[in-house]
């Protein structure tokens, strides 16, 4: 199955002087159209089990949301131009006569993602959503007849996939410390912080920084002053909460101008109404970080097919691989890359190359190796459960 384990040579971020590590959160433009574009695909996949019993071809990867023009003030402010958002791909629109509403599957999928994650965006008022989806080739229809028959799916791209596990203690921070804010509970005590949450994370030798950008929500702030004392009880609660060895320091939005007043006021509590606009594939990758110094594949995960994508399919499995060799015990940290090559059965790939740190039985990978590429054809289901996430 031309599986290959080696020792992980060289050092690893952690043991470096510096590391640079970003999150884009829930509310930011990027992440937006990931998560959208990928609850496309979900529905989707949905529509056509309910209506053939398999899922057919489909790729809505693109998606781009135009920012809007706002004015927002302390106490509330106004949308005065709304946001764009539109979803583009190819999709099976009819099987032997048989059409089926793909479009408006897919409107209702956007809206119904904002209105469970943005709370303070009125998807009737604030956003227009759009999607430019064109039927697929028919070639690609005939393929996923033979999948829906029971063949294991061909690769339909050469390309490739990357995991790593686990998170180092930077990793670990940022991640954290976006979740925190992003947590609905914390939002009923602090309805001010916005979902659009950037953190950077820095380490220089033993001490992290963590620069947090942080849409807050005009209308539950009420002037210059309630604004300060908001954004220093967010940098308290970081604090208290992000847990590092070493000395941690937090910095929250800071460009703000006090003496002008210039702060970072939202109505909607993302940057996507006015300063901003936003792109599939541009923020984080599929374990949710952006980590410059570890492996990472460019590939847009969000909104391809789950069943013979590999540009999907082949970071997910990445993933999957390199947590289950740490968990299961087999060595102390992992590292996955593996390639597909077109018109190739997916769970046969040109090379799956393992990297391990103190590994213990190299047979004993090889073989879990094997055992989750015999299950790869299966990745789907789990995807349009909603098991992984694309940012």
């Amino acid at each position: 199955m031309n599986i290959v384990v080696k020792n992980l040579k060289g050092i690893t971020p952690y043991e470096e002087e510096v590391e640079i590590v970003e999150r884009k959160g829930t509310g930011h433009p990027d992440t937006i159209c990931d998560n959208v574009a990928e609850q496309v695909s979900i529905e989707i996949s949905k529509l056509y089990l309910d209506e053939f019993g398999m899922v057919m071809h489909h790729n809505v990867d693109k998606a781009l949301l135009i920012g809007g023009v706002a004015d927002p003030r302390f106490g509330g402010g106004k949308i005065i131009e709304p946001i764009e958002l539109t979803v583009v791909g190819r999709a099976t629109k009819e099987v032997d006569g048989h059409k089926v509403e793909v479009d408006e599957v897919a409107i209702e999928a956007i809206k119904n993602w904002l209105k469970r994650n943005i709370a303070n965006l009125n998807v009737e008022a604030h956003i227009i959503p759009g999607v430019k989806i064109r039927p697929g080739s028919k070639d690609l229809v005939d393929l996923f007849r033979r999948f829906g028959k029971g063949e294991v799916p061909l690769a339909n791209d050469t390309s490739f996939g990357t995991g790593f596990y686990p998170f180092d203690e930077l990793e670990q921070a940022v991640y954290e410390a976006e979740r925190l804010l992003n947590n609905k509970e914390l939002r009923r005590s602090m309805p001010f912080i916005g979902e659009d949450i950037k953190v950077m994370g820095v380490r220089n030798g033993n001490t992290y920084k963590l620069t947090v950008a942080m849409a807050t929500v005009d209308r539950f702030i009420s002037d210059l002053e309630d604004y300060i004392e908001k954004k220093e009880k967010v940098k308290e609660l970081l604090l208290k909460n992000i847990k590092v060895d070493g000395d941690l320091e937090i910095f929250v939005n800071t460009a703000d101008d006090m003496k002008t007043g210039s702060v970072y006021l939202t109505v909607t509590g993302t940057s996507a109404e006015q300063g901003d606009d936003g792109q599939v594939g541009r923020g984080n990758r599929i374990n949710g970080l952006i980590t410059p110094y570890r492996p990472m594949s460019l590939e847009a995960a969000a909104g391809k097919n789950a069943v013979s994508h590999v540009g999907k399919i082949y970071n997910f499995f990445a993933q999957d691989l390199s947590k289950a060799i740490v968990e299961e015990g087999l060595a102390d940290e992992s590292y996955v890359y593996i390639v597909s090559q077109i018109g190739k059965p997916i769970n046969q790939p040109q090379v799956l190359d393992i990297r391990v740190k103190n590994a213990n039985e190299e047979t004993k990978i090889k073989r879990l190796a094997e055992e989750l590429l015999q299950e790869m054809p299966e990745i789907w289901k789990k995807v349009i459960e909603g098991k992984y996430n694309v940012a």
